[in-house]
């Protein structure tokens, strides 16, 4: 899908205030009700265009689910769902939460007031120097993707895939195994993934990282599990497990630096049992982004 198509999701009254010239370098567009229309740009610009009624917003909803809001009822639960073309939209508003009979609770999001609009965009061969640091042997080493929300780690990631898939230099494709919770990896629309991650990616999209992963090695034989934002202690526990049976591991986790990284739960002792390589995303005030990869030396010190 071309990000202008972006347009279409608009009600008249924004769309003929903005033009196709808008999109490009846009990176979210927020959509709130009773503030500007706000286009973020990746070097920091912001556009804003008009003032976001509750009837536009709810209009946008009905053309980007078909006027089928309630279809997407589990991905609204969640707080997100899936655009054609691998646009993200995440959603506020009023959180209601439910007991049910069994005694479990069930949550529920309703009056809608707050939508991101998070523009898919694959850099093929942005990940291609960063890979090259990561490569041991015919696979790669255990690696650690790390930088604050929406400085790129996704998009690394998925290059690293769709490389690793694909295979490159001379190298063989790898049987790559994704573990897709949020659905921004492959951003599957119907069953159907709208990025390239490369012809030998199986995808498990919708699926808790941890029981993603052992479905994965119990029935996909990977050699490399991808996942993204990595966080709990049942994650870890999936990670140590499909460490012991020789799968290599690329995620992701939010750190500003490499002391936040070690200084989340569990980490240091799934760091301390393997390989690994731990690789920094920055984002300079242009928006161009710089990587920085950490390795151990013999002396077991982290070092550039």
């Amino acid at each position: 899908m071309d990000e202008t198509q972006i347009l279409q999701y608009f009600p008249a009254s924004l769309r003929k205030q903005i033009g196709s010239e808008d999109l490009a370098g846009a990176e979210e567009i927020r959509v709130r009700v009773r503030q500007p229309l706000e286009f973020n740009y990746r070097d920091r610009r912001v556009k804003q265009f008009g003032i976001v009624e509750r009837t536009d917003l709810y209009a946008m909803l009905n053309y980007m689910t078909g006027y089928s809001l309630y279809s997407l009822e589990e991905e609204i639960r969640q707080g997100f769902f899936t655009l054609e073309g691998g646009h993200r939209v995440g959603l506020c508003g009023h959180m209601s939460y439910h007991g049910t009979d069994d005694g479990e609770r069930t949550d529920v999001l309703y009056d809608i007031s707050g939508l991101n609009i998070r523009i898919a965009r694959e850099l093929k061969g942005c990940a291609k120097e960063l890979l090259a640091c990561l490569r041991s042997g015919r696979s790669i080493h255990n690696t650690l993707i790390f930088a604050p929300p929406g400085v790129g780690k996704t998009t690394y990631l998925r290059d690293c895939i769709r490389m690793l898939s694909a295979g490159e230099a001379g190298r063989p494709g790898l049987k790559v195994g994704v573990v897709d919770e949020r659905s921004e990896i492959a951003a599957c629309h119907r069953g159907v993934m709208q990025n390239d991650l490369g012809p030998r990616t199986d995808v498990l999209d919708n699926c808790p990282k941890a029981i993603g992963m052992q479905m994965l090695l119990r029935s996909m034989s990977p050699d490399v599990i991808a996942v993204d934002e990595l966080g709990g202690e049942t994650d870890y526990e999936a990670v140590a497990h499909a460490m012991r049976t020789g799968v290599r591991i690329l995620g992701t986790v939010h750190a500003k630096n490499r002391r936040e990284v070690m200084e989340k739960p569990h980490m240091a002792e799934i760091l301390a049992s393997g390989d690994w390589r731990l690789a920094r995303i920055d984002r300079g005030e242009d928006g161009l982004r710089h990587v920085f990869v950490y390795g151990k030396s013999e002396e077991g010190i982290w070092v550039n």
